[in-house]
């Protein structure tokens, strides 16, 4: 578990890289916003209800890349995501509004990634530890698994595959994460989600 020193130079170095990229990024963000919007006859800037910091749920920010209503099931994001969409998921563009939740404080740049509600708010005993930092807009287990909409699809029980294998082995990475958590493997994790 990280120590209120520890928790203080993660929340630093996420705000200082958070208020020097947004001025930059901010542009690119609302015309990739205007264009989700267009593309999808939605509003292009999506918020959805994630668990976050010591189990608590807070408003995710994402551009939209889907056209349909449910966001929760694999099968339905594959066949409602737009050409577009799938680029934007693809490429994680649609993930650059985050920086927003970074910038409030309900999310940081490297963490677990927070999931919708019925998983981390779920969890018990010493798994829970995963609870005591902010998600992240990346972390090891999301490097680890940035095929997860491809591993799912090839699964006969999309749902059933994640609940069984995959999410219990994200638990794990996320366990140890939290445990041996460094600024400086912090910055590897950016650096390996970004150029690896």
């Amino acid at each position: 578990m990280l120590s209120p020193y520890q928790k203080f130079i993660k929340r630093l170095f996420d705000l200082v890289l958070a208020l020097t990229l947004l001025p930059i990024l901010l542009p690119a963000i609302v015309f990739l916003i205007i264009i989700a919007t267009i593309d999808t006859h939605q509003t292009g800037f999506f918020i959805q209800k994630r668990i976050g910091y010591q189990g608590k749920p807070f408003s995710f920010y994402k551009i939209r890349t889907l056209k349909g209503k449910k966001h929760d099931d694999i099968i339905a994001i594959y066949n409602q995501a737009t050409p577009f969409g799938k680029f934007l998921r693809n490429t994680k563009l649609d993930e650059l509004p985050q920086l927003l939740n970074v910038l409030i404080g309900t999310m940081s740049f490297v963490g677990p990634r927070p999931d919708i509600p019925g998983y981390a708010d779920k969890l018990t005993g010493k798994d829970r530890i995963i609870l005591t930092v902010k998600p992240g807009i990346t972390g090891p287990a999301t490097i680890k698994y940035k095929n997860e909409d491809k591993i799912l699809l090839q699964q006969t029980n999309p749902k059933q595959y994640n609940d069984e294998v995959i999410w219990k082995d994200k638990i794990k990475v996320n366990k140890e994460y939290v445990k041996n958590w460094s600024l400086q493997k912090d910055i590897r994790y950016l650096w390996s989600s970004i150029f690896g």
